[in-house]
């Protein structure tokens, strides 16, 4: 795990060290600039592989140079083919075998290898650069381009300086709480999307970016499911092992979940010595599952530590999340992330997570809203929004304003879009058109619960979970490896019957029948409490104070397209005890909070 930064622009040695300074932790291990002719590479390592220094970057082979953060997990394998090609080494680490791989096949290299990457490889015999992203999205690649002009990082802070803010960007954060690729919250700054490539022409200032990876259409397999459930616990373990090679010692994080319960189970299944485990709990009984934790650990047999810790532990961390995730970010849960992550540190340098196996598996509860109204969109619409006028909701006794937004949404593919996005909006104006990055679902597959799930995974994984997991592990030089992410395992769920993964009252059915080999499902059937934060109670309480400094007047109606009528009256509903509109108001605050860390809003000025 590392960061990456390469430019085109003429900054001194001086300029890019400050650059790389302000997210050093990303590799506090060794930083390397390189500068060639009109290019400049930088790179901050966290060594996890070859942990000599002959393998720091930016690593030079021929005419290539490469700066590369990430781990190709099946290096070794290829690593044999390219040998008996010819090819000879001088380290042990992933980095030189992508670059001799990219110098043996060019692009082919990328359906080859299996990783979490986002690298940039320069060529200076042909002037040229080569740029890829990981198929899932794990790692981050933001970039700059300006009239051939351009800076790639792994994060968006070194690039910040002299850029303004993307309006339709905010628009799109008011709805999600994130923003997704291709998109920043910067004019003229984009993340490479999952699967793709970029490749620069130096000399000519030219850009072309291909996709090499996505979801395809859903073809799903005769199997039986004792098959099924042989061949997913085979891959799954696979998948773990892979990401089980590390010079540095590794861990797993294990919560209350099943997800991290299977991935530490068969983790300590093929380790030759007891797995070192992690959790955090809460004082708060409402919050906390350690026990449920330290039961998995029992079976594990794994050395297990809980840190029990206080809400105000989390809420400590807020300027650490304006900090290290540089764009505006509002899943809360990112703060107890961070908690995990700094407990974690001090014993381990890599851990495996449970992340992803909601969304390929099918187990959050917008599965079952899909499932539960589906049955409405075989209705012509014009039938329901008679039946959505509020005289007849409140005689068949839905007088809910949710019920009436379902049955007036247009079809199954808008209704599964405003899962993710929200059946209410704060933005004045509301312009979804942006969602045509991610309308491969509609076509993929005819089942709305797979079209969910591959929603999920191509727009909320990405953009939320995994910016999440990324920026918190790296905010403490932890990198964290997921197997439910290896693009394989997606594969695979994808082309199984949905009823193998989904059944009424029994998500994630295939998982949860795999992980029974390992633990009693008495044990693991116990009520999921999530990773979760008081945060309507922060709001009217602990935070309120620094709510109202933010949200003032002369800066809500700074929020490009906010419509801050709206928005103040759910502010002022909160804190009377309506305490419904929590996440609308994080959203804002949290924008507010990266305004005021980036320099785009002087909040003592306008205060004073």
């Amino acid at each position: 795990m590392c960061g990456i930064y390469i430019t085109n622009i003429p900054f001194s040695t001086d300029e890019v060290n400050e650059k790389l300074k302000s997210i050093e932790y990303r590799g506090p291990d060794n930083m390397g600039i390189l500068k060639e002719k009109t290019i400049t590479l930088g790179h901050l390592r966290l060594s996890i592989l070859d942990l000599d220094h002959r393998s720091d970057q930016p690593m030079v082979h021929e005419d290539l140079t490469i700066t590369y953060n990430g781990e190709i997990y099946n290096f070794l394998e290829i690593k044999e083919e390219l040998s008996l090609l010819g090819h000879q080494f001088k380290t042990t680490s992933d980095t030189e075998v992508l670059l001799h791989g990219f110098k043996e096949w060019g692009t082919n290299l990328l359906p080859k290898i299996n990783g979490m990457f986002a690298f940039c490889i320069y060529d200076s015999s042909k002037q040229t650069i080569f740029c890829a992203r990981d198929r899932m999205g794990v790692k981050p690649f933001y970039y700059s381009w300006i009239n051939g002009q351009f800076e790639i990082c792994s994060q968006l802070r070194p690039l910040i300086p002299s850029k303004e803010i993307n309006k339709e960007a905010v628009s799109i954060y008011l709805d999600c709480g994130y923003i997704p690729s291709p998109y920043s919250i910067l004019q003229d700054v984009y993340k490479l999307s999952p699967g793709h490539y970029m490749e620069i022409d130096i000399a000519n200032k030219r850009k072309t970016i291909t996709k090499y990876w996505d979801l395809k259409k859903i073809k799903t397999r005769k199997i039986s499911y004792t098959k099924a459930k042989e061949e997913l616990h085979a891959l799954l373990t696979d998948a773990v092992k892979i990401r089980l090679q590390s010079d540095v010692p590794i861990g797993s994080f294990l919560s209350g979940g099943i997800d991290s319960a299977l991935i530490s189970s068969i983790a300590g299944k093929i380790s030759a010595t007891p797995i070192n485990t992690f959790s955090i709990g809460f004082d708060d009984p409402k919050f906390d599952e350690s026990k449920v934790a330290e039961e998995f650990a029992s079976y594990v047999e794994a050395h297990h530590k809980t840190t029990i810790c206080t809400a105000q532990d989390s809420l400590n961390l807020l300027s650490k999340l304006v900090y290290v995730y540089d764009e505006p970010f509002a899943d809360s849960s990112a703060l107890p992330s961070l908690l995990l992550n700094s407990v974690t540190k001090p014993h381990v340098t890599v851990a495996l997570s449970g992340d992803g196996g909601d969304e390929s598996f099918l187990g959050y509860n917008h599965f079952e809203w899909v499932m539960k109204y589906k049955w409405i969109f075989l209705i012509p619409l014009f039938i329901r929004k008679i039946l959505a006028r509020p005289f007849l909701l409140k005689l068949f006794g839905k007088g809910s304003k949710a019920a009436a937004e379902v049955l007036t949404t247009n079809n199954i593919n808008t209704y599964i879009s405003k899962v993710f996005v929200g059946f209410d909006t704060i933005n004045k104006e509301r312009d979804l058109s942006w969602l045509v990055h991610y309308d491969g679902y509609m076509n993929w597959s005819k089942d709305p619960i797979q079209k969910t799930a591959d929603l999920n995974i191509k727009l909320w994984l990405e953009n939320d979970s995994n910016v999440k997991v990324d920026r918190a592990s790296m905010a403490y030089s932890v990198e964290v490896r997921s197997p439910f992410l290896d693009y394989r395992v997606v594969e695979f769920a994808r082309s199984l019957p949905v009823s193998y993964r989904y059944q009424k009252n029994n998500r994630k059915r295939i998982l949860k029948d795999i992980l029974e080999e390992y633990i009693p499902r008495a044990v693991f059937t116990q009520p999921k409490k999530g990773f979760s934060v008081p945060l309507g109670n922060w709001i009217a309480k602990e935070l309120k104070d620094d709510i109202l400094r933010i949200l003032n007047d002369d800066f809500l109606n700074t929020v490009p397209n906010l419509d801050v009528p709206k928005f103040k009256n759910q502010l002022t509903q909160h804190m009377e005890g309506n305490r419904i509109y929590f996440t609308n108001i994080w959203k804002v605050f949290v924008y507010g909070k990266w305004c005021e860390e980036f320099g785009f809003y002087d909040f003592k000025m306008k205060n004073k």
